[in-house]
């Protein structure tokens, strides 16, 4: 079966793949979420029958943060590459349900798209495989071994994961890793992810007087704990908006997929008249994936409605930190660390918790594997050859994959692009993104190892 029949094939699939999506969508899937356990289960349990259904011999795994992994498995012909495919049915919560157009766990069609929570991230990529793989057994089948990986708490981290990997690494020996959780630079653009930004968490809280002062009394003079925090903040971009930390270079450039400034401006909405970080000689691509960020997640102070005329005694930021592929987690770390201590105004105290961090990761896409994978996107959209970009995300697993197994091949794409606009209201999916990256995922099948 040639591209076309199998993008014709797979778009047969399309109520078939609309309908798996509804299903599985329609489970509030967040791990570890007080009241969301039946629906995680019951996310798990569609999977796993799901796997099933695909001719897979499926074995579920309770791992240590509580949440199920399913593994469906095919052994092998003789002398053939076992291939591991990877995608997650957990999601971020949906936050308020009147921010949504449409009730997040219906899927919904509007203006071709089809919305909901998970429809890209990451519960499309999983229908995805399904149809891949249907497709397969309509094409005669293949014989590579197929592990297929389904996790339930990705977007938690995945640490469970990461203790059955360390634990049974035999369940995901593989010569490649095609994980699923990634897109398109934009639709219809063929795109694979070859770098992901390491990073982690960081909490600063800035300490100035025993108690609150009335500002009449002693404002002027009593040091203000958010004025310095703001200090301690401002000192981690330059006038530009560039990110600063002392002993770090700041300053690499994106060799890959350039990213448009416009188009940029518009993935990013941002409003008429806001400048983009950095200047005309900084491209987006260079910002966002070449290069470290700090953004601040969270301030705490008094909050507005409870505000009185007093100096604020304390203060307390949470950053996250995004490293790129060449620099080491720890190091950036340990001197940003530094840089807030060092940055502190007027003796105040400063404490400084990194609460947690994950090293950066960054593929090989000359091997057989990738390549062939390069030229089956580029087929299954009519393109010249798929374009390859880095992303400000993180999968930790796909580190730790790469070192249980270095001589694997891995591969990140999927069907996410800029418009799903990924844990936000009204996440969406294009379902002709479903159908163009199963039809490469399904070609890729047929002619690996061959």
């Amino acid at each position: 079966m040639n591209i076309a029949e199998l993008r014709s094939h797979i778009t047969g699939q399309r109520e078939r793949i609309f309908r798996d999506l509804a299903e599985i969508v329609a489970f509030d899937s967040v791990h570890d979420e007080p009241d969301h356990e039946a629906d995680a289960a019951g996310a798990a349990e569609w999977t796993k029958q799901a796997l099933i259904d695909a001719g897979l011999d499926v074995t579920a795994h309770l791992t240590a943060d509580g949440s199920t992994a399913l593994i469906g498995r095919k052994a092998p012909a003789e002398g053939m590459p076992t291939v591991l495919l990877y995608s997650h049915h957990d999601v971020v919560p949906a936050g308020d349900h009147a921010n949504w157009t449409t009730p997040p766990f219906e899927l919904t069609e509007r203006d071709g798209r089809w919305y909901g929570r998970g429809a890209a991230d990451c519960k499309g990529n999983l229908v995805m495989h399904l149809a891949a793989l249907r497709a397969v057994e309509q094409a005669g089948g293949t014989g590579l071994g197929l592990t297929v990986l389904i996790e339930g708490s990705e977007e938690r981290g995945g640490e469970g994961l990461d203790q059955l990997l360390k634990d049974q690494p035999e369940l995901f020996r593989a010569d490649a890793i095609m994980i699923a959780d990634s897109g398109n630079a934009a639709v219809g653009v063929p795109t694979l992810t070859t770098s992901l930004r390491g990073g982690g968490q960081v909490v600063v809280t800035v300490a100035t007087l025993r108690t609150p002062l009335h500002s009449g009394q002693f404002g002027g003079a009593a040091p203000d704990a958010v004025a310095a925090l703001v200090r301690v903040l401002d000192s981690l971009r330059d006038e530009h908006g560039r990110t600063v930390i002392d002993g770090v270079d700041t300053t690499a450039t994106w060799q890959g997929e350039p990213y448009d400034p416009e188009t940029f401006r518009k993935d990013a909405g941002i409003l008429d008249g806001v400048a983009i970080m950095g200047t005309d000689d900084d491209a987006p691509a260079d910002m966002v994936w070449a290069r470290p960020a700090i953004t601040t997640t969270g301030f705490t102070s008094t909050p507005v409605s409870e505000a009185v005329n007093a100096v604020p005694a304390t203060a307390q930021a949470k950053l996250n930190v995004r490293v790129p592929a060449g620099l080491d987690a720890d190091d950036v770390m340990d001197k940003l660390v530094a840089h807030l201590r060092a940055h502190t105004p007027w003796g105040a105290h400063v404490d400084v918790e990194v609460q947690e961090k994950n090293q950066p990761f960054s593929t090989d896409t000359s091997g057989p594997a990738l390549g062939l994978l390069r030229r089956c996107l580029a087929e299954a959209y009519d393109a010249d050859e798929a374009v390859t970009v880095g992303s400000g995300g993180s999968i930790p697993l796909t580190l730790a994959l790469q070192e249980a197994f270095p001589e694997a091949e891995i591969a990140l794409y999927g069907v996410e692009e800029p418009q799903s606009t990924i844990h936000s209201p009204d996440e969406s999916v294009d379902p002709a993104e479903i159908i163009h990256i199963a039809t490469a995922e399904a070609a890729f099948l047929l002619s690996y190892g061959k």
